[in-house]
């Protein structure tokens, strides 16, 4: 995995500009914050956050692969200010359950997201390598 910084660009905060990678590619559907059963046990934005973290690594795990291999994530929030200041607890989180491996991401705000109690939802792709 190579990471892409143009010669000369402010380097991201938190994610990298571009990836190169070869591999078996893993793709993961969008993920929200309840649990294996289906539950939601918070309201609380950070806190289905790292549960959404928490399913991406256990589907990974399905895959034999694990955070590093995370080349994007794409991020949709129902509200951009909600998503803004929990920027903190966030960063928490993932660190906590990615690590500090930051991978080209894209957040979008969305009217709404399928889940009604959901306030995020995360999708994956990885690249393996072979």
């Amino acid at each position: 995995m190579d990471f892409l910084q143009p010669q000369g660009w402010a380097r991201a905060k938190g994610y990298s500009n571009g990836i190169a990678a070869t591999g078996r590619y893993v793709f993961i559907s969008g993920m929200v914050g309840w649990d294996g059963d289906g539950k939601f046990h918070t309201d609380d934005f950070s806190g289905q956050v790292r549960q959404a973290l928490l399913n991406i690594v256990a589907v990974l795990a399905e895959a034999n692969a694990s955070p590093q291999h995370i080349v994007r994530m794409t991020w949709y929030v129902v509200d951009k200010k909600e998503y803004v200041a929990a920027y903190r607890q966030i960063g928490i989180a993932y660190r906590e359950v990615i690590g500090r491996h930051f991978p080209t991401m894209t957040a979008v705000q969305v009217v709404a997201l399928i889940e009604d109690r959901a306030r995020v939802e995360i999708e994956v792709t990885a690249v393996v390598p072979e």
